[in-house]
Order: structure tokens, then sequence, then C-alpha cells
């Protein structure tokens, strides 16, 4: 326990990992196809909304 603890009394920040940039892509891909994903859904949502309206 007391390693962890400085001359101030603070506790020490966890080390940081090492980036990695091949994981980092994967999820950011991931994230991009899903944020075009709901896009393309709302778009088509949009669309439903002007043909009710037009309908109604």
């Amino acid at each position: 326990m007391l390693s962890n603890i400085n001359n101030r009394g603070d506790i020490k920040p966890p080390l940081k990992k090492n980036f990695n940039f091949k994981t980092h892509k994967e999820n950011t891909v991931k994230s991009l196809n899903d944020v075009e994903f709901f896009l393309n859904n709302f778009k088509k949502f949009h669309n439903y909304l002007k043909i009710y309206k037009l309908l109604k």
C-alpha cells in the first residue's frame, strides 16, 4: 500500500497503456459504420414522416 502513495499522500495515477493503432482503427471504423447506419435510417424515417403528413 505504501508503494501506491507518493510523498504528498496522493495515490499515484495508473500507468498508461501502450497505444494499439490496430485496435483503435477497428473501433473507429465500427463507430463510423454505426453513425452511417443511423443516419441512413434517419433519412428513411424522415421520408416516411413527409409521406405521412402528405397523406394525412
